[in-house]
């Protein structure tokens, strides 16, 4: 591979990437080793071929290490992506599954032996061999078997059970077996795999990794657009042990990569890069994979355990996408109104709810909040709203029309300016869509193999949508350009234009397209942010629905503060160092609007929304706060997550609007914050191998806000400094709700600040505990 070449096109991808996703950011890139034998192990792989580009770009962005993706050779194949992939050096391996072909007849287990399969009208003399492979269809999920002995043309026997030794999968098949019989067919239709040697492909990765290079591999074998993790197949860790066998001086390391994405095929969404431990091979493990047989294969179970748990620690993995929505809603209500989270921030949230849920998603009180969720996000859905417009969806209805006419006449403006661009680039979006579409769901097409009719595990076949709308887009885009500057030239022509206009026009027209393109992208994402602000002004002024934001409102403080007493009840059952770092319930109020940053008041030496120089960034956030003062940035407070660049996620915060309840979490920034550097990585405590309750209080005191309101606010509290007040930029613990100003009054002055707070908290929560009331039922 040469480097030189790998670096030109890596340039070349990172533009692309920069310019399909709005936002990318990378998380705990500290983690990366510099140097050494290096297997990067990523999952879910959830965007075909844009997972390897975030994985390389990201990698050589933080480390200038250069990634030696595997790549199915099938790809390679491929005249849209082969010549790319093949210029990056990514190692060709063949799979299986993608040389399957129809065997002739039906088959079925036998009664007596479920390792026998028998058929009608077969011929496995002819088509099977041992070490080849049965695949039946999708109706049995897709079950697959080694062949281990061909009888005869109607009989053959499996390495093992289809489905494995539990016996599910031999019980399913004999259940369709049966059903299908009742309709006159006698069997279950097959397709066979051949056996694939990949002594060539280890061969490459071995050395790759005794020169001491870095492996780039997906485990899951395949794109998919499931919730949950595929079965990660053994190969990296034959991979990985095979090289330390090879070389006894030889250490390879294992860092497990999460990526995560909000709305992964949709143009303009935003990715998160998440970079796990480093592991290090047991050498227990390398001597037993040497030994051969059965100790081989119990060294790579082990070792494919640890890969496995390594990435349960950087993947958001969730049984349907029922639940996916109602954790999604749940870490949404658990955030202050006003508070802004940073695209790490909302990961690990994801992932701790979910840890939390699984843990009691059986006990009464989780299971009520479940369905108290869910019909609070039907409520919303049902009035058009988000659920970070809720809080804010009531003002004074002079000031509401106000804003109205305001937002609308903004909409027009930033409409007017994107048009050119949108008219000139429409047919790009218009072919990107239609082709994507028709590659992920399997319509017949003039195109070759469609994602989802060739696919065992994929749902609707999304993970190859963002992939194609880059390639068509990619293609489109110099033909139609080029057809512009023949239409400029040929105008320019019949103009009896001179000869040097004629010359420069195309090459004009062809600087110019890409710029006016570029900026109808931006104005139109202006243009999107302020008609997705709209929906919540325009139900305000709607006769009548004040009533129902007020019920919408009360039943989501309700569930905030349930959802915050649901961990406080059960968080010390799962974290044992729940009490060390428990902190109070945040506020599920609005703060106010007045007393906090100053329009003209820089929250950073890289400028925010409040800078005067951001004007131009978005004048709506600007106007709305020099005219209704209700901006976004008059309650977001003056600092971010503080960590620095390589450490934490992002340094810009994720706006309110990254949620959709529809699908997860929603594409809407109204303006980008300014970074602030923390801690190094030298002086910053890694998490803890194990699940500690720690890493997410610290992620909820890492958020610090100014404003001198009633809601909770939370400091850069480190794990050693349990002072309350570390900074004057810091607030104390704050009051949650419902505090009558008697109660206050009867405080005894000579206790702390803190011990108050939590007293008054604690007689809070249990107040409403006996209370009891419904979140519909409670309006205060």
């Amino acid at each position: 591979m040469q480097e030189s070449v790998y670096d030109i096109m890596l340039m070349f991808w990172r533009v692309i990437i920069n310019i399909f996703f709005r936002e990318i950011r990378p998380r705990g890139a500290y983690n990366l080793p510099r140097q050494g034998a290096l297997i990067l192990v990523a999952a879910p792989h959830h965007n075909q071929f844009l997972d390897p580009l975030l994985l390389m770009s990201e990698t050589f962005r933080e480390t200038r290490r250069r990634v030696r993706c595997l790549v199915a050779a099938k790809s390679l194949k491929r005249k849209s992506v082969g010549t790319f992939i093949s210029l990056m050096g990514s190692i060709p391996v063949a799979r299986a599954a993608d040389d399957a072909k129809p065997g002739k007849g039906v088959v079925w287990l036998a009664d007596e032996d479920p390792c026998i399969l028998r058929g009608s009208g077969t011929q496995f003399l002819s088509e099977l061999a041992p070490k080849k492979q049965i695949l039946l269809p999708k109706t049995v999920n897709s079950a697959l078997a080694e062949v281990l002995e061909v009888i005869s043309d109607t009989e053959v026997r499996v390495k093992k059970e289809f489905g494995g030794e539990s016996g599910k999968g031999t019980s399913r098949i004999r259940e369709k077996v049966a059903e299908i019989r009742q309709t006159g067919v006698e069997g279950l239709d097959y397709k066979i795999l051949p056996y694939v040697d990949q002594r060539e492909m280890y061969r490459h990765v071995y050395q790759c990794l005794t020169e001491g290079g870095c492996i780039g591999i997906f485990p899951e074998g395949g794109s998919h657009d499931r919730t949950d993790l595929l079965p990660l197949k053994a190969g990296v860790t034959i991979m990985a042990l095979g090289a330390m066998a090879n070389d006894p001086n030889l250490q390879v390391k294992i860092l497990p990569v999460g990526l995560s994405y909000f709305h992964p095929h949709r143009f303009r969404s935003r990715a998160v890069v998440e970079f796990g431990h480093a592991m290090d091979i047991p050498p227990e493990l390398v001597t037993m994979f040497a030994s051969g047989g059965v100790k081989k294969r119990e060294a790579c179970g082990k070792l494919l355990d640890l890969i496995y748990d390594g990435l349960k620690t950087v993947t958001l993995r969730t049984p349907d996408y029922d639940t996916l929505m109602v954790i999604q809603a749940a870490r949404r209500l658990y955030k202050t109104p006003g508070q802004h989270l940073t695209l790490g921030q909302v990961v690990e949230l994801n992932k701790r709810f979910m840890e939390g849920y699984e843990h009691f998603k059986d006990e009464p009180r989780i299971k009520a909040l479940r369905a108290n969720v869910t019909k609070y996000n039907r409520m919303v859905r049902d009035l058009g709203l988000r659920d970070h417009q809720v809080p804010v969806a009531s003002k004074a209805t002079w000031k509401i029309l106000g804003l109205l006419l305001y937002r609308v006449g903004l909409l027009l403006a930033w409409s007017i300016l994107a048009l050119p661009g949108v008219v000139l680039n429409g047919p790009i979006f218009l072919l990107a869509s239609i082709i994507s579409r028709q590659k992920a769901k399997g319509t017949s097409s003039p195109f070759h193999l469609e994602a989802l009719a060739a696919s065992t595990v994929k749902i609707a076949g999304r993970d190859v949508l963002a992939t194609w709308k880059v390639l068509v887009s990619l293609g489109v885009t110099p033909i139609l350009y080029g057809f512009y500057a023949f239409l400029a030239t040929i105008v320019a022509v019949k103009a009896n234009a001179p000869l040097f206009w004629l010359i420069l026009t195309p090459v004009a027209v062809m600087i110019a397209l890409p710029c006016i393109g570029f900026a109808a992208l931006k104005f139109g994402e202006a243009g999107m942010d302020v008609l997705k602000s709209l929906r919540p002004l325009i139900v305000s002024v709607i006769p009548g629905q004040q009533k129902h934001l007020d019920r919408l409102k009360a039943m989501r403080k309700n569930l905030s503060n349930e959802l915050a007493e649901v961990i406080n009840e059960f968080g010390p059952q799962l974290y044992e160092d729940f009490d060390e770092w428990r902190i109070h319930t945040p506020s599920a109020s609005v703060p106010p609007s007045g007393s906090s940053t100053g329009l003209w008041r820089r929250k950073t030496s890289t400028g925010a929304v409040d800078a005067q120089g951001n004007l131009l960034v978005h004048p709506m956030t600007w106007l709305d706060e020099r005219l209704f003062g209700w901006s976004k940035s008059a309650r977001r407070g003056t600092s971010v997550w503080a960590d620095s660049k390589s450490e934490a996620a992002s340094g810009q915060v994720s706006p309110d609007g990254s949620d959709d309840e529809d699908g997860g979490d929603y594409d809407n920034v109204l303006g980008y914050l300014g970074t602030y550097q923390g801690p190094s990585p030298a002086t910053s405590k890694s998490k803890s191998a194990r699940s500690s309750y720690a890493d997410l209080q610290q992620l909820r005191m890492t958020t610090s806000s100014t404003s001198n309101t009633g809601h909770i606010s939370y400091g850069d509290v480190g794990l050693e400094d349990h002072s309350p007040r570390l900074s004057p930029r810091q607030r104390k613990s704050s009051l949650s709700d419902g505090v009558p100003v008697e109660r206050i009054k009867e405080l005894d002055r000579a206790e702390s600040f803190r011990d108050a707070t939590e007293d008054i908290n604690r007689e809070n929560s249990l107040r409403r505990r006996e209370t009891n009331l419904s979140p519909s039922e409670n309006d205060s």
